[in-house]
């Protein structure tokens, strides 16, 4: 099975998989959003992060593999009263125009190989503005003893060291912290997780 078929059919559960409210890291960024400008929620899924998002008042593109992630990303954002605009894309193959986004987000989306993380990384900090905001959150290889979500392959799991060689060098102010917290974000993320986060400014 594809990753695509695999997201598929994870998001044809009428259940939103991991919660209709914003990722723990996201929602406590909220005071380092700007008050308006264009936002790429990367591998958006059934869009809670993309929805937030809009909520905050920024213009928000939300690209993800699955359809019916999407629908159901659109059923969020009417419930809520915001809009956003949909692109049904593989994030692979995302061209990441050039300087074109204030904000850039990438909540778990661990299912890349490691070369085509480094063409989607190069790609999200191509696209940044400068002084754009990244904030990016995954599992750390710890999450393997944990197993309570994430991929299984040891490449597809982030650290410091692979964090800092992607970003540094292109960010102004690279904060980057790794720690176990408990997680209640749908049957997807549930119980103690190992996680990294990142937020950094383009130069």
């Amino acid at each position: 099975m594809s990753e695509q078929d695999r997201w598929q059919s994870r998001y044809a559960a009428t259940e939103y998989v991991f919660g209709e409210e914003p990722n723990a890291f996201l929602a406590a960024q909220k005071d380092l959003l700007p008050r308006a400008g264009r936002a790429l929620a990367v591998a958006d899924g059934e869009a809670r992060n993309g929805v937030w998002l809009a909520q905050q008042g920024l213009d928000v593109h939300s690209i993800d593999f699955s359809s019916n992630g999407q629908a159901k990303g659109r059923a969020l954002a009417k419930k809520r009263g915001v809009d956003i605009s949909f692109e049904l894309c593989d994030i692979n193959a995302f061209p990441f125009p050039e300087a074109t986004y204030d904000v850039v987000v990438e909540i778990f989306t661990q299912f890349s190989t490691p070369d085509e993380r480094a063409r989607k990384w190069a790609g999200m900090l191509r696209t940044l503005k400068s002084g754009g905001l990244l904030l990016i959150e995954g599992y750390t290889p710890k999450q393997l003893d944990y197993k309570t979500g994430g991929p299984k392959e040891l490449d597809r799991l982030y650290t410091r060291d692979l964090l800092e060689a992607a970003f540094a060098q292109g960010l102004s102010r690279c904060d980057i912290r790794a720690y176990d917290a408990h997680f209640d974000e749908g049957g997807g993320h549930a119980g103690m997780g190992a996680v990294i986060d990142l937020v950094g400014y383009k130069k």
